[in-house]
């Protein structure tokens, strides 16, 4: 059995969760896929996937062999590729998910110029505000405004997103202008959650060093981006964002900035990946260009 294509195809069953799909993914026969993932479980004397009528789902050995197989797979590729110089450029395709306003708003229109560099690279954007595991994903990498708890990722800091306090004309019409800290004791903030989390309705500023929380009223609790922004736009309370997310939206006065004196935390955000020495070329070019699409000031 060749272990290179046994992995990879267990990989992709992994990340697609199906033997049809990954079956058709790498232009394989069903029955190749399917041969070859027994044989693979026999040799390691392991169940790789718990497989039924309707769902394929890996099990906790076949998480640390995933893990494992691309740590390998990525030393094997950065191998193959350590003489090519500019000869052969990377190909691929690179898997990752980013919040909406950050895909919408900065990354994907800076992508031509990426894409001037590396033709040869396919990039699959998925857009979302939760958690994400990149197993069950099937992502490369992640970027979010916190690091990962995960010990199985690794992330790194790509930049200080500055935050500003606003709302829409509609909501300050009804509920005055705050001009001071007190001020705040009569509005009400849009609530926020993520998956399985409590929703908060706080704003947070910056004194003396210290991040301060003022707790307000609620009457509506959103999840994701967009629809935050959506809620704002409404009139249904304040929010804190990041300037770059709602540049178009102050600029047409759909929302406006309160409180410029009293400063909110800098939204962080990580990007962050499998662990290992080795990174695919695909994915190291991609990681290092977004790196340097976030250190640029103008952006």
């Amino acid at each position: 059995m060749d272990q290179i294509q046994a992995m990879k195809i267990f990989i992709r069953i992994a990340e697609l969760e199906s033997f049809s799909r990954a079956a058709e993914d790498l232009d394989l026969p069903r029955a190749t896929v399917s041969t070859t993932l027994k044989r693979l479980e026999q040799r390691l004397g392991v169940r790789l996937f718990l497989r039924t009528t309707r769902q394929v789902k890996i099990t906790d050995e076949g998480k640390i062999y995933y893990q494992r197989c691309l740590q390998l797979l990525s030393a094997l590729e950065e191998a193959d590729t350590l003489f090519a110089h500019h000869r052969n450029q990377p190909a691929g395709t690179v898997r990752i998910d980013m919040p909406h306003s950050l895909a919408r708003v900065m990354v994907i229109p800076a992508l031509q110029a990426f894409y001037e560099h590396y033709p040869h690279i396919t990039l699959s954007v998925s857009a979302n505000d939760n958690s994400v595991n990149l197993l069950d994903q099937g992502v490369d990498c992640v970027i979010r405004a916190w690091p990962s708890e995960d010990e199985n990722l690794q992330s790194r800091h790509l930049a200080n997103l500055e935050q500003i306090t606003c709302a829409s004309p509609a909501y300050f019409a009804k509920f005055g202008t705050p001009q001071t800290r007190a001020d705040l004791a009569t509005h009400q903030a849009i609530g926020y959650f993520f998956a399985h989390q409590q929703p908060e309705s706080h704003l947070e500023f910056v004194t003396d060093g210290t991040v301060e929380k003022i707790q307000l009223r609620r009457t509506l609790t959103v999840s994701g981006a967009d629809a935050y922004v959506a809620a704002a736009k409404a009139g249904f309370g304040l929010v804190q964002v990041s300037r770059l997310a709602i540049a178009q939206e102050l600029e047409r006065g759909e929302l406006v900035e309160v409180l410029s004196a009293l400063t909110p935390p800098p939204m962080p955000l990580y990007i962050m990946y499998p662990p290992g020495r080795f990174l695919a070329p695909r994915i190291r070019v991609f990681l290092d260009w977004l790196i340097t699409l976030f250190s640029q000031p103008d952006a």
